[in-house]
């Protein structure tokens, strides 16, 4: 029986002239007098395999399976390909259909505007930009975890569900089995005795509270999980669900904090550039021309450090350009942070020495 193989591992082995099998959904075909083509993709890597089909062993009914969006198995000899985008291609022996497409299929060989690949939800993780993006962040995930672990930190995993409040601020999901529907609109108390924790319960807004007694018992740790925030700001860089990491180490001051973080921008960097080399160059031509330098801001410099007050006075030397005028004691704004990190320093930058009347009570 002939070994199945991905995709990725085919392009990858330098191994030729050896039989395989493998599955994948046609991406693109086109048929010659004397030979037919299938670009097929797996999920296994960004790159499509070639297949070749010699008509004298197919013909044109067994070919007519091979629409955009088809889901088949070929067989077939590995060889070198003599064309530039691919490095090894496919001779098929036999081609089985395993699901069909129609010609409505919606995915086509064309450039899919996100607001359409919204409208399929069942099919946009098979396209480019979805199947990059997913990639990318299993290597992000990955090196967040050796990161962690190289530097001797534990894994520890915090409830979802929590009684507590962590950052006070009342913006949390709250979670009951109570018969929402039925609870009278003017009752002033709710008996929740009745509820399923007996008492109030909500989606965690954050780790901190089980994760500092944890560091203070095993010297440094970190979670990485989903968190739930109730904000009702609607702007692209709020979510209602998103994943954090939050490390809590014992003994640290603010020096290790800083050199901590600098460490951990530029290994997961470093992971994603040497393992996502493929989608990386996918993001550059199709989604952030820029992508390269700003890795390279990261990667070979090191990150600028300024306090406060020294920050002020540069955002006060260019307060025009400001919508919100910057000013002493009060919170940065978010186009003054864009300001100092893009346009005066040109990369990451560290403020420290914040008064402490307005940060949160757990950095004070």
């Amino acid at each position: 029986m002939i070994k199945r193989e991905t995709i990725r591992s085919i392009l990858q082995d330098g191994d030729t002239d050896r039989k395989t099998a493998v599955y994948g959904w046609v991406r693109t075909s086109r048929q010659g007098k004397n030979i037919a083509f299938a670009a097929i993709n797996d999920g296994s890597c960004q790159e499509n395999l070639q297949v070749v089909f010699d008509r004298k062993l197919f013909d044109n009914e067994s070919l007519a399976c091979l629409a955009t969006g088809a889901c088949i198995r070929v067989d077939g000899l590995v060889a070198g390909s003599p064309g530039g985008e691919q490095s090894r291609e496919l001779h098929a022996q036999s081609l089985i259909l395993v699901g069909n497409a129609d010609e409505n299929y919606p995915l086509q060989k064309k450039r899919h505007s996100l607001e359409f690949l919204r409208t399929i939800p069942h099919l946009r993780t098979r396209s480019n930009t979805f199947t990059a993006v997913f990639r990318t962040r299993h290597h992000l995930s990955m090196a967040i975890h050796r990161f962690f672990d190289e530097k001797g930190f534990y894994y520890v995993h915090p409830p979802l569900i929590t009684s507590s409040d962590c950052e006070g601020a009342g913006q949390t999901f709250q979670v009951t089995k109570l018969d929402l529907e039925n609870i009278k609109e003017k009752e002033d108390k709710i008996n929740y005795s009745n509820d399923f924790f007996k008492r109030k319960a909500y989606l965690t807004v954050s780790a901190q509270l089980e994760a500092e007694p944890l560091a203070l018992a095993m010297g440094g740790v970190y979670t990485f999980g989903p968190t739930f925030r109730a904000d009702p700001s609607d702007t692209r860089i709020h979510s209602a669900e998103f994943w954090m990491i939050e490390p809590e180490m014992a003994f640290y001051d603010l020096d290790d904090d800083i050199v901590l973080i600098q460490e951990f921008l530029k290994y997961i960097t470093t992971y994603v550039r040497d393992n996502c080399q493929d989608e990386l160059a996918f993001f550059t031509k199709f989604i952030e021309p820029d992508l390269e330098s700003r890795y390279e801001q990261i990667l070979n410099r090191d990150f600028e450090r300024v306090t406060y007050t020294e920050a002020l006075n540069i955002l006060e030397n260019n307060r025009n350009r400001f919508e919100i005028k910057p000013e002493w004691g009060k919170d940065l704004a978010m186009e003054h942070e864009r300001f100092l990190a893009k346009d005066e320093f040109n990369g990451p930058v560290f403020i420290t020495d914040y008064p402490a009347s307005f940060k949160p009570f757990y950095m004070r």
